[in-house]
């Protein structure tokens, strides 16, 4: 029979599967961006369509939380307690609604390939907000893959420079902030999820705050008729809901659950090069051999640290 610490320590002695799970939410998270910029395309707001995407995630937050909750006290696990489930109500709301309001926001000014290579400076933050906030080490192999994986970000970086527009300033702000508060949600949601003791639980909670300050602050300042959007903005909302954020959500905690938050952050850079990928099939933008060869050096510097870090 499995015990309750035998489910713990499963998760350490599968770092492979984190790996796996981490690179499929940062390839599903990919795909929000290009979504977003064909949202745009049809006129809806930042505001609106965070609404929409949040509401209509919700319920499946609620459902699977609801389920959690009860395979938990199947197992005779304690429920996390109210302090607990508000903080990490709190850091749901700092990393899935702030986060992705500030990133909406930015991506009405810059094309989805930039805002996905200025997103994906989190991992460097979750780096250094580590070691200066939760006293973490910083291992030379990390800096090594991190130093690498940007350099080749910055080759696609100077590509889209030089046309994203004359808001690249205000667009690239709003990204940073959501690449920050993303950072800090990164390595506060380990803590919390190995405490709560199911990913699964902590998701929901987390989701479904962020979820409600979304429809709250839509209802501050948009009227609700607003949300009657035309078929084609309704079926690209549920396809951010569920393809860009209810399953990836699920597959990076679990992640976070099996792997360390600089590990799972090194993995996700290899969400530009889908994001890029993904732009030229469906938004258009071509792809230069400097881009190639920046997504070549992202690949080799995340492959060799997943390599690495699995061996530790």
């Amino acid at each position: 029979m499995t015990t309750a610490q035998d489910e713990r320590e499963a998760p350490a002695r599968l770092p492979m599967t984190g790996y796996a799970l981490g690179a499929a939410g940062a390839i599903l998270f990919s795909a929000k961006g290009v979504i977003i910029k064909l949202a745009y395309a049809e006129g809806i707001d930042a505001e609106t369509l965070l609404a929409l995407r949040m509401g209509l995630s919700l319920p499946f937050y609620i459902v699977i939380g609801v389920l959690a909750a009860r395979g938990m006290r199947a197992r005779a696990l304690e429920l996390p307690p109210r302090g607990l489930v508000l903080q990490a109500m709190g850091v749901g709301a700092l990393g899935y609604w702030f986060s992705s309001y500030v990133d909406f926001l930015g991506l009405q000014y810059i094309s989805a390939s930039f805002e996905r290579l200025i997103l994906f400076t989190y991992p460097l933050f979750t780096v250094l907000f580590g070691a200066l906030l939760f006293r973490q080490p910083i291992r030379p192999r990390a800096l090594l893959a991190f130093l690498v994986s940007y350099a080749g970000l910055a080759l696609i970086f100077l590509q889209n420079f030089s046309v994203a527009g004359v808001d690249v300033a205000r667009g690239s702000g709003f990204v940073m902030m959501a690449a920050m508060s993303f950072a800090l949600y990164q390595l506060m949601a380990r803590d919390l999820i190995g405490r709560i003791g199911s990913s699964w639980l902590f998701t929901c909670i987390a989701m479904s705050a962020a979820a409600f300050a979304s429809l709250l602050q839509f209802a501050a300042i948009r009227p609700f008729s607003a949300l009657l959007v035309s078929p084609r903005l309704f079926a690209l909302s549920v396809a951010i809901a569920i393809g860009a954020t209810v399953l990836p959500t699920f597959l990076m905690n679990a992640a976070l659950q099996r792997i360390s938050a600089q590990a799972n952050a090194t993995i996700g850079t290899v969400s530009p090069v889908a994001t890029m990928v993904l732009a030229v099939l469906v938004l258009g933008e071509s792809v230069t051999p400097a881009e190639i060869a920046g997504a070549v050096l992202v690949m080799v510097s995340v492959g060799w640290f997943t390599l690495a870090d699995s061996r530790r």
